[in-house]
């Protein structure tokens, strides 16, 4: 069973592509690549983020206040209705953040998103999680905002398997045809060229990493995907903004 609760420190930087092609060179001496990003390979990740109807959680988010939560529904590459997702329910407190997520099958996970009620719990299922979901999507009476893709590429710390290095490109958006199963359109988040790396660690960053990041003259950054989309959108609306497909 994929991994379902999660507590950790995120750091996040924003890379270009030679930035990237130099880090990698060195980041292979310490870390492996997942099983889904061997020889070089990104793998697809699509989400909805769920917010109040007056997008108070990503306003709030935007404040950088001591404690804030998002709700959304991931999958890994485009799925149907009976394709496993994970709907998850993401906090931050003083910098550490809190990740529970239990998988459903999409249809399950629509229904359970868009009307409160819980599912029939199954195998597959976290009862915990449903619960903490069902009390928050019940709150804040969340609807469907935004869809957000992106491609990725993983690696694990070869002595720190707690250690997680992700490198996302590609971030699309869309706010009309909010659904997982529609597949990837809408429109660019950040340039072509650019990539988020994220450091995902428990207690400390090891000492080769920290050395990595400042021979690279690389400051962490509070991006945030939907909360960067969300300030596109304030700006530009949907229409004036490119599509890609």
């Amino acid at each position: 069973m994929a991994k379902e609760i999660f507590n950790r420190v995120e750091e996040k930087y924003i890379i270009d592509k030679k930035q990237y092609e130099h880090i990698l060179g060195e980041l292979e001496k310490y870390a492996y690549a997942d099983e889904y990003s061997r020889n070089g390979s990104f793998y697809p990740i699509s989400n909805i983020y769920y917010d109040t109807e007056d997008n108070n959680l990503i306003r709030t988010s935007l404040t950088k206040p001591v404690y804030k939560e998002k709700i959304r529904l991931r999958s890994y590459g485009t799925p149907n209705m009976d394709s496993k997702v994970f709907l998850e329910l993401k906090k931050k407190y003083h910098g550490i953040v809190n990740k529970r997520r239990t998988a459903l099958m999409l249809s399950e996970a629509y229904s359970f998103a868009n009307t409160g009620e819980m599912p029939d719990i199954k195998d597959y299922m976290n009862i915990q999680v449903i619960k903490e979901l069902e009390y928050s999507i019940k709150h804040y009476a969340i609807m469907p905002k935004v869809f957000l893709s992106y491609e990725r590429q993983a690696y694990t710390g070869s002595q720190d398997k707690d250690l997680r290095i992700t490198f996302d490109k590609n971030i699309i958006s869309r706010r009309e045809d909010i659904r997982l199963e529609y597949g990837v359109f809408g429109e660019r988040v950040i340039p072509k060229d650019t990539m988020i790396m994220e450091i995902k660690y428990m207690d400390r960053m090891p000492l080769w990493l920290i050395a990595l990041l400042r021979h690279h003259d690389l400051e962490k950054t509070s991006f945030s995907k939907y909360g960067t989309e969300y300030e596109h959108y304030l700006k530009y609306g949907i229409k004036e903004r490119k599509l890609y497909a």
